[in-house]
């Protein structure tokens, strides 16, 4: 008898005190409920888990509450593109406003056969470590460091370096600004993805200046202006493209590129950058 009384307490004590944290834990799980909202759930499943902050929101769940309570658009997600803006806006019941898709491009060509150096850098391999001393090796003080800062940070595996130049895969690039926000130069610019030709370079010192330092650096010489004065302005010395990609002379625009004298009209964008002689079609 003892013996049974020896195992029978310590259970009933056991027993008694679950049933104690059960009741209690259901009585908090009511006091302490919060409301998901079956809408957030539905747009942060859709959602591609990047949490790249290309959004910019803290993240996919801060971006699925934004669509969720109509802070954001459907499209706000550069990554999942048309595809997911067109499943959010059904999840939604909201009408999709189409834009066109912009990708990341370096504003630069000076790579180690065009471009001078000033000194030979020894160290960190890094553009903000270059760029901290005498604005960084470069003879040209707006030029690609090419110590692929913006590739390291770039999650999409678009950016090459290519003959010590930084160079932007646009089928791989999502526009997520994280090479923007990185390059200490601002060399990096969001384009629209079928924007044929613009210029490569930042520079705005004179056409002499601009020889000295790098062979296909933009002089600001105006021809591509004057071939195609709906294409391209020069302002402060810096010649850029303004054409709308979805209304293009190719005619004008093929000769801008090839009149060109130091060849800084990029036709196109790819991993290997094409011949700056090409012309190109619609």
């Amino acid at each position: 008898m003892d013996n049974l009384q020896t195992i029978l307490v310590p259970v009933l004590v056991l027993g008694g005190l679950g049933l104690v944290f059960a009741i209690l834990l259901s009585y908090a799980s009511k006091v302490f409920h919060v409301a998901v909202d079956r809408k957030v759930a539905e747009v942060r499943t859709a959602l591609p888990g990047a949490n790249c902050g290309a959004c910019g929101f803290p993240g996919c769940d801060g971006l699925a509450e934004a669509i969720a309570k109509g802070k954001a658009p459907v499209n706000a997600c550069p990554i999942g593109g048309a595809p997911l803006a067109e499943k959010l806006s059904v999840i939604m019941g909201a009408e999709l406003v189409t834009s066109d898709k912009e990708v990341a491009v370096v504003k630069c060509q000076g790579d180690k056969n065009k471009a001078k150096d000033k000194y030979e850098y020894v160290g960190q391999f890094d553009c903000r470590a270059i760029n901290n001393i005498q604005n960084g090796n470069k003879a040209c003080s707006y030029g690609c460091l090419g110590g692929a800062s913006c590739q390291k940070v770039c999650q999409f595996d678009a950016i090459d370096m290519v003959n010590g130049i930084a160079v932007i895969d646009k089928e791989k690039c999502t526009a997520c600004r994280a090479c923007i926000d990185t390059c200490p130069k601002e060399l990096i610019e969001l384009v629209p993805y079928k924007m044929l030709a613009f210029v490569k370079c930042k520079s705005h010192d004179k056409g002499a200046a601009v020889r000295k330092s790098c062979s296909i650096g933009c002089i600001g010489c105006k021809i591509c202006e004057k071939q195609y004065p709906e294409g391209f302005v020069v302002e402060d010395n810096l010649a850029r493209a303004i054409y709308d990609p979805n209304n293009v002379d190719m005619e004008k625009l093929n000769l801008a590129i090839s009149k060109c004298p130091t060849k800084c009209i990029f036709p196109g964008q790819a991993i290997e950058p094409a011949k700056a002689t090409d012309v190109v079609s619609a």
